[in-house]
């Protein structure tokens, strides 16, 4: 999409939902479709919000308002109330939050991970501070399921991904992770990735197994593995000058709007990967669908260590003491 044209369709789709808006009508864009985990948790938000409140929330799946760019964009300048990113695409700004991209720190138990979301002082306390900085109220985290490798060939090891041009969110880390597995990392816009795939541009993505299903990316790749390498993280964040304008009484209720959202966006998920990749085996049943052995993932494992001291350098100033408290945190949720 041409700046040209982004700016024209933003205007039109802004103006089409002037002509009803009121002071009460908020607004919230999100990375996926409606009936992906973002558009789901999106939904039950709006729905809190308007049996709570007088006020109305009116929702922008991925593509209305342009890329992630955009969208970030446009919730830092106030077009937008809320805003729903990955790390993945916020690192630029927020360097602290490439953490989420060492390979092996979050653990695959679906109970240990919620908890670590829901009480984590990383995320509630350390983490708000620096998203303000950037005109955002960081409001939540979620994860959306174990990533993925879709690739062309299948991959039992870093040799595999040798000079294997992979997909990546445009984050330095995860640019890091892929080159320590082996991998030649090509950061692309999501809009791009399917052509890309199917032209052989590039020959692997990564993605949670809904994410793979729902978009059809199964129909240009031939094999999915799971290394266990990592959960796809989520922030929910409002626009900062708009949500200290706020009345205690509406912080209130959206607080309570995002507490209810995550509990129901983390029972939502429960068998949501295996019912995927089920999907997937039927619509493509040529598909390989192989879960690595602690021995075969051990490999990748041990690029974890040099990621992390990526991280250290590269994260910004206070990335030992995010990725200390983010360890801690990960320590009381597997022993809660």
């Amino acid at each position: 999409m041409t700046c040209k044209t982004f700016f024209a369709t933003t205007a039109a789709v802004l103006a089409l939902s002037a002509g009803a808006a009121t002071a009460d009508t908020w607004r919230y864009a999100f990375e996926e479709a409606m009936d992906e985990v973002q558009g789901k948790f999106a939904q039950k938000f709006k729905e809190e919000i308007e049996a709570n409140s007088d006020h109305e929330i009116q929702l922008f799946p991925f593509g209305t308002l342009g890329e992630s760019a955009d969208t970030m964009e446009q919730a830092q300048s106030g077009i937008l109330q809320f805003v729903d990113q990955s790390p993945g695409f916020t690192g630029a700004l927020i360097p602290e939050a490439q953490v989420f991209f060492v390979p092996y720190l979050l653990p695959q138990d679906e109970e240990q991970l919620a908890s670590f979301f829901k009480n984590s002082k990383a995320i509630n306390e350390l983490f708000p501070p620096l998203y303000a900085e950037q005109g955002l109220e960081l409001l939540t985290m979620f994860p959306e399921g174990e990533v993925m490798m879709t690739t062309a060939e299948a991959v039992t090891g870093p040799d595999d991904l040798d000079e294997v041009k992979f997909r990546v969110m445009t984050n330095p880390l995860l640019v890091e992770s892929y080159r320590a597995f082996g991998a030649t990392p090509t950061p692309l816009p999501w809009g791009e990735v399917y052509g890309a795939l199917q032209t052989g541009i590039i020959q692997g993505q990564e993605n949670p197994a809904f994410f793979i299903e729902s978009t059809k990316m199964y129909e240009v790749t031939d094999h999915i593995t799971r290394t266990g390498h990592n959960n796809f993280t989520t922030a929910v964040m409002a626009n900062k000058d708009f949500y200290d304008g706020l009345s205690e009484e509406d912080q209130t209720v959206i607080a309570d709007a995002i507490d209810a959202a995550f509990d129901y966006i983390i029972d939502y998920q429960k068998g949501l990967t295996e019912e995927s990749l089920e999907k997937i085996k039927e619509a493509k049943p040529s598909i390989t669908i192989t879960t690595l052995s602690d021995e075969e993932r051990q490999p990748f494992m041990d690029t974890a260590d040099s990621v992390e001291q990526e991280f250290l350098e590269i994260g910004g100033d206070q990335a030992q003491e995010i990725l200390d408290q983010l360890k801690a945190d990960l320590e009381a949720a597997a022993d809660s």
